[in-house]
């Protein structure tokens, strides 16, 4: 960062107003094509405007232009799983057979701390690669490769919410726990990240299916000692794994009450999926605050259903983005929403109807709120860290053909939408440091030999 801060002239975009709100205004974006960001030593913005104006009032500043591309907010994941970038695009089995022919086998592998590195280093880049700056992570079985992740994306300075995945049945026996090691590795774990740099940790047993009472007891227990804990989960993915737990639980009315019986929903937690709620399910999410992740790609690849995003937003329910990497099919938010649009569409009248704001509104505002972050980032507004990405598509592609011949900025951001992929991806910045640009990665700090267990930078 150059002394006396950084200032940014750009064609931007973002959406510091809810686009789902009642009374919402069209086209529920922001957009400027001529901006100016002044941001300071410490990353944050703080002077936002036209060019000109912006340029005055900072003189000295070293300018910026990225005005040949389009600036945006760095993409929040609400859902991504650590363990499975390497069994991305496994397709033709819902999700209990891909779990047991594809994630599990591979999630046995992270028991290898090398090797659990190796993956941590894919994942880390791949987020980059797409955009994205802030993500909830659903991490491994094994607190050494838990580690592993924090120490990786420390190296880079992600926003990263992660922990411990628990379970105690139901699952391969290298994967499985007793819930007093459950308790006791979660809160080694967060002693060492909870609050570090920009690591927090999540509370997260993989799923009711596979945790009884007992690991969920412990994982409240956790949430009790950890201030600030974040809670997460899967909830109501696929009918079958929706009839098994009802099984296992015939005491609680429904899925989200074996959540919510140990305390655990509230507005730091978010559940993945939430394909087939009932009613009362929805109610109880809206009264706790709590958030779903929709995962639209890994939906459709599993089969598992079409989301009632309209149901959702009817009840006040908080809705973000995620990919599920690896039954979603690929780390690009602008794909999920591409593929959301898609469901809606399909829906027909039960469908919700999105437009490009409502797009860019769940890849980073609404992610941004579902994971308490709302204050520092998820748009470009003053005050906010300057967590951001240019998208500079290579000539002659179709989103550069689309983009140079669009009639308006609406037009511009749905073609945003309907055609941007990871090589689209020019330069992402997190608080105010350029951690990527041109499809080179720029680690804050090296990778260094025996430093596990403490952060980078």
């Amino acid at each position: 960062m150059t002394p006396g801060g950084v200032l940014y002239r750009a064609r931007a975009f973002d959406t510091p107003d809810d686009p789902f709100s009642d009374g919402a205004q069209t086209p529920g974006f922001r957009y400027a094509d001529d901006l100016g960001l002044a941001v300071s030593d410490a990353g944050v913005i703080t002077n936002r405007g036209p060019f000109a104006s912006v340029a005055a009032a900072h003189p000295n500043a070293a300018v910026i232009d990225l005005r040949a591309g389009i600036l945006l907010p760095g993409l929040v994941d609400a859902h991504v799983h650590f363990p499975q970038v390497r069994v991305i695009g496994a397709l033709g089995m819902p999700l209990l057979e891909w779990l047991e022919r594809c994630a599990l086998p591979e999630e046995q592998n992270l028991a290898s701390r090398d090797y659990a590195e190796v993956i941590a280093g894919e994942f880390v880049a791949s987020l980059i690669a797409a955009g994205t700056t802030t993500s909830l992570v659903f991490g491994s079985h094994f607190a050494p490769a838990v580690d592993a992740l924090f120490t990786e994306a420390a190296r880079f300075g992600l926003r990263v919410t992660s922990g411990l995945v628990v379970s105690d049945r139901m699952l391969p026996e290298p994967l499985l726990t007793t819930p007093e090691r459950a308790h006791a590795e979660a809160v080694k774990l967060a002693a060492l990240w909870h609050g570090r740099g920009r690591a927090r940790y999540a509370v997260t047993p993989r799923f009711s299916l596979s945790a009884s009472d007992a690991i969920l007891e412990a994982c409240a227990a956790v949430m009790s000692e950890v201030e600030g804990a974040f809670f997460t989960s899967h909830v109501n993915e696929n009918l079958a794994e929706v009839a098994t737990v009802a099984g296992q639980f015939a005491d609680r009315s429904d899925y989200v009450h074996t959540y919510d019986h140990h305390g655990l929903l509230g507005p730091s937690s978010v559940l993945a999926h939430n394909v087939h709620p009932l009613d009362a399910e929805l109610d109880v999410l809206a009264t706790r605050r709590t958030a779903v992740a929709h995962c639209p790609s890994s939906n459709s690849a599993l089969g598992s259903g079409l989301f009632r995003l309209r149901d959702h937003v009817a009840a006040g329910v908080p809705v973000a983005l995620g990919c599920d990497v690896g039954a979603g099919t690929g780390f690009s938010l602008f794909k999920e929403g591409l593929q959301a649009y898609f469901v809606q569409r399909l829906l027909g009248d039960r469908g919700f109807s999105l437009t490009p704001a409502h797009l860019l509104h769940l890849s980073t505002a609404a992610g941004a709120a579902a994971l308490g972050l709302d204050d520092v980032v998820g748009d470009l507004s003053e005050g906010k860290e300057f967590d951001a990405i240019c998208l500079r598509p290579p000539a002659g592609t179709a989103l550069d053909i689309g983009l140079r011949h669009a009639g308006s900025p609406d037009e511009a951001l749905g073609k945003v939408f309907a055609l941007a992929s990871d090589a689209d991806v020019a330069d992402v910045w997190v608080g105010g440091v350029q951690i990527a640009s041109g499809g080179f990665l720029r680690a804050l700090s090296p990778r260094r030999p025996g430093s596990r267990g403490t952060p980078a930078g």
